[in-house]
């Protein structure tokens, strides 16, 4: 059985895709960061950084519990795990690598900027606005290049790139961005959304609940690490 640390970022999402893809067993703790569950002395001792997702699998090398935590660590482990989704040829296995490292280095930050200006900062960030609305349609107009290469954005066959960077395009009709011009994003887009696996962990991302449209302006700031906890 595997503990999985969660609630509903697309970070969290990737893992719960995995873990239905991979058909392993698991269970979803939820740590409500508008509530800021993830500061408390238990969870900080899962990830001394403070974030979801974490796993815990009771199963882990040597039959003993092991934890994990970073996405993309926690992809690649229960890769490795189970011998799926990531190839082994080690030119294909850096191909895909170099996927993935586009989405843990570029499109998740680049995209959680914008979503962090565009939803949570205060009026007078233009600037930032333009920057990032700009780096995310670059990113897109990169993976609509990949994919008119390549079926899957690690190669040939479905993986856990295409994990990764699935749940960060979910949302990009609000982040202003259509699939009109990028024919080959879409039709990947829809192949992994018909995937019986990744319909399963849309529906179970919906029941996750959290504070976030109630969350106080102090767990807002501590969160954001904004206001009196910004550091000098």
């Amino acid at each position: 059985m595997i503990d999985l640390y969660a609630l509903t970022s697309p970070n969290v999402q990737k893992i719960i895709v995995a873990l239905e893809e991979f058909a392993l067993p698991y269970n979803i703790i939820s740590v409500d960061v508008w509530k800021g569950d993830q500061f408390t002395p238990e969870f900080l001792k899962l990830n001394p950084n403070g974030k979801i997702p974490v796993i815990v699998d009771h199963d882990g090398p040597g039959g003993k519990p092991f934890t994990v935590f970073e996405s993309g660590a926690i992809l690649l482990y229960l890769a490795e795990k189970t011998g799926r989704f990531m190839p082994t040829d080690m030119a294909r296995k850096y191909e895909a690598m170099q996927w993935l490292m586009i989405q843990l280095t570029g499109i998740g930050p680049i995209f959680g900027q914008w979503t962090h200006f565009k939803l949570f900062a205060p009026p007078g960030s233009d600037y930032s606005m333009a920057r990032f609305q700009t780096q995310v349609r670059r990113l897109y107009d990169l993976l609509e290049q990949r994919l008119a290469q390549s079926a899957y954005l690690g190669g040939p066959d479905y993986t856990i790139v295409d994990m990764a960077t699935w749940p960060w395009t979910r949302n990009h009709a609000a982040q202003d961005v259509t699939f009109d011009k990028l024919p080959n994003l879409a039709r990947w887009f829809d192949a992994i959304a018909q995937r019986p696996a990744v319909a399963r962990a849309v529906a179970k991302v919906a029941t996750i609940t959290s504070v976030r449209e109630t969350a106080t302006d102090d767990n807002k700031d501590r969160y954001f690490a904004r206001g009196s906890y910004a550091r000098p």
